[in-house]
């Protein structure tokens, strides 16, 4: 409940300062409306059903993405990081493409894969990989060797020395990763959206631009921050209940 007051009452501030701003900043109405217009936006999004349309094919997008570089990324993690030797020469070519901005590989995204669900799901992959990847690889190095061999005495052997004793040993900082990994992705989905997609959140921002409703970009831009509010909010509650059923942490 002190929680929740917390965010009530952030929210409000932030409303309140939006209509002092509306009030006495002398903005024309068309660059910047009051929350109450917005609202009004919002319900006009809802009522012809963009705002769902365009919420369902970023969401499908945004999943298959970031699931496949989350699948991939803590797979590879896992193993490279294992081994070491393997890790030596990967990593250079790692550290050179992690910087590289995914929007920074769309025109080639484009022309080999044409434009629709699958240049937007690539730039999520590729937003989401590395970290993800890179985070992992230093979780496993992490691993307190005891762990290890504790479990070779046992006769415990790969992949079950991977799968029972690294991953649940290294979690809590794979979460990590996972978590910025989250958001950097969902930024990047918007982004992607804006440059070569006809429908998700990133194109109903931008064509609101180009039809000039800024209370319809308003209504988006939000859209996009209260869904990665939620997004964050979900994927620490899952952490959470990893970690207690691994029992890193007290339940």
């Amino acid at each position: 409940m002190k929680k929740l007051i917390h965010i009530l009452v952030s929210f409000a501030l932030l409303l309140i300062l939006w209509q002092v701003a509306v009030w006495f900043g002398h903005w024309n109405q068309a660059l910047l409306p009051s929350p109450l217009d917005v609202a009004k936006g919002f319900g006009e999004l809802i009522s012809k059903g963009t705002l769902f349309t365009g919420v369902k094919a970023s969401m499908y997008r945004f999943f298959v993405g970031y699931l496949l570089a989350a699948l991939t990324g803590v797979t590879l993690g896992l193993i490279l990081g294992w081994f070491r030797n393997a890790w030596s020469f990967v990593n250079p070519v790692a550290q050179l493409i992690r910087p590289i901005s995914p929007i920074a590989w769309f025109p080639f995204i484009v022309l080999l894969f044409g434009i629709g669900d699958l240049p937007a799901i690539i730039i999520i992959f590729i937003a989401a990989f590395f970290p993800i990847l890179l985070t992992t690889v230093n979780a496993v190095e992490k691993v307190d060797q005891i762990y290890i061999k504790v479990a070779k005495n046992f006769g415990i052997k790969q992949p079950h020395l991977l799968t029972k004793i690294i991953l649940p040993s290294a979690f809590p900082v794979i979460a990590s990763g996972l978590h910025i990994a989250l958001g950097t992705a969902w930024v990047f989905l918007v982004a992607g959206e804006m440059v070569g997609a006809q429908t998700g959140l990133g194109f109903m921002i931008i064509d609101a631009r180009n039809n000039l409703r800024a209370d319809l970009l308003l209504a988006g831009i939000l859209s996009i921050g209260l869904i990665g509010l939620i997004l964050d909010s979900l994927i620490g509650l899952a952490e959470k209940q990893l970690l207690k059923r691994w029992g890193v942490i007290g339940r």
